[in-house]
């Protein structure tokens, strides 16, 4: 099997391939080969507090607001709704959970029932 994979591989690309392997490894255990804790400056941890719900809005946005790279182009669409009544239930809750429920709670009866 690997001598299957070998033949038709050329030495760039097996360098390429050792390279980023190194470089994955080295970065991921960078803070760990210190002996010194590391302290990141306030700012930093403040902007790093932001990132899982940027990473949230760049994942669900595009899904919610985009139909097969077209933007929805009908109110009857379920995403739309579910989406609009998780965000009005974490801005009155402030939980995930209940966002998420709630959520889901109007979205899967509008998609499977109505067929939107």
């Amino acid at each position: 099997m690997t001598d299957a994979l070998l033949a038709g591989t050329d030495f760039w690309t097996l360098a390429t391939l050792l390279g980023l392997g190194a470089v994955t490894v080295l970065t991921r255990c960078f803070f760990f080969i210190s002996s010194q804790p590391w302290k990141l400056p306030a700012w930093v941890s403040r902007g790093l507090q932001y990132a899982p719900v940027a990473a949230l809005a760049a994942v669900v946005v595009p899904e919610v607001v985009l139909s097969q790279g077209q933007w929805v182009g009908t109110w009857a669409d379920a995403r739309i709704f579910g989406a609009a009544a998780g965000v009005a239930v974490f801005f009155w809750r402030r939980s995930t959970l209940a966002t998420i429920v709630v959520g889901m709670a109007v979205y899967l009866p509008l998609r499977l029932g109505l067929g939107w």
